[in-house]
């Protein structure tokens, strides 16, 4: 028998809402505590004061419509004229405020967007975060079995924008309509009279009248209003989702390119990039359709609150109770307290918005509370240290293990000498690269202790260039002013790239530009300008001819054996294999042993 999921109950939406107030605190918090605090709270003041002073604003145009509309009925004209030039410097006054209000907000929503974009950049590229992230989203699962954040430079890029918006803008209009309601509310008390009726024989008057309808009318409607809008919280969620995920396969086929273009994937990547727009635009006509609603409704609760104090205040002003003056005053003073209290209905797409976007910057929040904690953990069972003094490689126990948790190598101590050039060889996916993460330092799922003699470096099957100058990509991580032109040019000679030494200052996206055997030697390139000591090479040269893969590692032993350290390669090629002494090789073990390889250690 299927099961009925729970219907929430007062108390537990109340301790849902509690706690989503508690994280969109905790993300609002930290920027008025920063050491930018000063000018943000000065700026928060003032856009303050300016919502204080155009509410009072507002109070004296109110008093304003009183006495100019009753100089109209009265034919009274020096009081008209007098009226229209006290109307020019209110409405001066009132300018002059909306525009610093508008343009002080904007100044701190910047300054607050650039401040958390800062914050959440060192965040995400400290530790390693970035990369254990995608290697979390990658197994489907987090670090400790939660989904992992999905699309982070969306969340950087779009959601802290749009949380600094609304939550400048949606707790201004608050506190704006909070302060009207206080202010016009005595007002409409005072101007709407009482209002009698008999029942029973019993006659009744209830003070305030009009300001008891104004309640009553927009109770109803917020309650109404939420019913029917409250779906398009969890739908403004899944649309930036959709919308990222997009944008991030759009990327990929433009950074893919021409491996697509040479397989003739187009109408593979087409058929994803539609399926993906496809879900994109189906979420989204199904947000417009709940939006549609929703405006049915508010547009119909706003326009009926126009009427509605005329109607209510009507039989006062035909029986001569009140002149024009308080008709408008009171028609004025409604309008404020009605919008004041419908600042719920008014808003509620907004706030939808808003908690879409504090939901997902919460689980981006808690990802990496969970990765530092789950770092913590695995730093007490592993460890990688590089030793100014150490002058070989050592392992200690090192246990290696896939997301999925799938134990590659259990228990292995590796030692090599300076001068021993070691080749890693097994089939692939035994765990090579792999390896060379945990020796780095940067694997998340292993366990062990590692040290590493100073000056190391390490070449990734795939190399990575900036989009720029030649000179920021072959220098990279360093700034290029470290090294000299001739240096540089010098590099790109022994990497066997003559013709781009004249090209140090040319931009252009190198991934894309260069072939997959230059972006080899551009790799080692950067190897000959920095001149490491132990290097460790992942396939450097596999899209290189035997010629000049030859060369180059010829060259990287004598610089290596110069600096005092050794090479460490993984390759398939026996010209390769060649220039090591030593091999580690992965040999998979039987089903049902405790690890899925073993390495063991043999001389060339």
């Amino acid at each position: 028998m299927p099961l009925t999921p729970p219907v929430p109950t007062v108390h537990g939406k109340y301790a849902a809402f509690k706690d989503f107030c508690r994280k969109a605190w905790a993300l609002t918090r930290p920027y008025f505590a920063s050491d930018d605090k000063w000018k943000a709270r000065g700026l928060l003041v003032a856009i303050v004061l300016l919502n204080l002073g155009a509410v009072y604003m507002l109070v004296l145009i109110n008093e304003w419509n009183r006495v100019f509309y009753d100089a109209l009925q009265d034919k009274n004209q020096p009081v008209f004229w007098e009226q229209l030039g006290r109307f020019t410097y209110l409405a001066f006054a009132f300018i002059i405020i909306a525009v610093y209000r508008f343009y002080l907000t904007q100044l701190l929503e910047i300054r607050w967007r650039a401040w958390m974009t800062a914050h959440y950049l060192q965040r995400w590229l400290a530790d390693h975060a970035f990369y254990r992230m995608e290697l979390a989203r990658y197994a489907n699962h987090g670090t400790n079995g939660t989904a992992a954040p999905d699309n982070p430079d969306q969340r950087i890029q779009e959601d802290l924008n749009l949380f600094t918006t609304y939550t400048i803008s949606l707790s201004m209009g608050l506190l704006n309509a909070v302060v009207t309601l206080l202010s016009f509310v005595g007002i409409l008390w005072s101007l709407s009279g009482p209002f009698g009726f008999t029942l029973g024989g019993t006659s009744f008057n209830i003070p305030g009248f009009m300001v008891w309808m104004a309640v009553l009318y927009c109770a109803a409607g917020s309650i109404i209003t939420h019913y029917i809008g409250r779906p398009q919280i969890r739908l403004n969620f899944l649309q930036q989702r959709y919308e990222a995920d997009f944008r991030h396969h759009l990327v990929r086929v433009r950074e893919y390119s021409e491996s697509i273009a040479l397989d003739k994937g187009e109408t593979v990547e087409r058929v994803h990039l539609e399926s993906r727009f496809s879900t994109v635009l189906g979420n989204y006509l199904t947000l417009i359709r709940k939006q549609k609603n929703l405006i049915w409704f508010t547009n119909f609760f706003g326009q009926a609150a126009v009427v509605f104090p005329f109607v209510v205040a009507a039989p006062r002003f035909f029986s001569g109770a009140i002149q024009l003056g308080q008709l408008m005053q009171i028609s004025s003073a409604f309008g404020r307290v009605q919008d004041s209290l419908s600042w719920f209905v008014d808003n509620y797409s907004s706030l939808a918005a808003w908690r879409a976007t504090t939901d997902r910057l919460t689980s981006f929040e808690e990802s990496f509370t969970t990765l530092a904690q789950t770092r913590q953990a695995q730093t007490a069972m592993n460890s990688v240290a590089t030793s100014e003094s150490a002058t070989s490689l050592d392992t200690q126990d090192l246990t290696l293990a896939l997301p999925t948790g799938a134990v590659l190598l259990e228990g292995v101590s590796l030692h090599a000498e300076a001068g021993e050039n070691v080749l890693i060889k097994g089939p692939s996916g035994s765990g090579k690269s792999t390896l060379f993460r945990a020796l780095a330092g940067i694997w998340p799922f292993s366990r062990g202790r590692t040290v590493l003699p100073a000056n190391t470096m390490f070449i990734p099957q795939r190399p990575y260039f900036p989009n720029g100058s030649l000179r920021d990509a072959l220098a990279y991580p360093q700034p290029a002013a470290s090294y000299s032109d001739a240096q540089l040019r010098q590099a790109l000679e022994d990497a066997l790239l003559p013709k781009l030494t004249q090209r140090l200052d040319d931009e252009d996206a190198w991934s894309q530009k260069l072939s997959g055997g230059e972006q080899q030697r551009l790799a080692i390139a950067r190897v000959l300008l920095k001149k490491p000591a132990w290097l460790f090479a992942d396939e450097a040269t596999s899209a290189l001819d035997e010629d000049a893969e030859k060369t180059l590692y010829e060259r990287l032993l004598v610089q290596t054996r110069q600096a005092g350290g050794a090479i460490v390669s993984i390759a398939h090629r026996p010209t390769v294999a060649a220039f090591h002494g030593k091999r580690w090789e992965l040999e998979k073990l039987p089903e049902g042993a405790a690890a899925l390889y073993r390495l063991t250690e043999t001389r060339a």
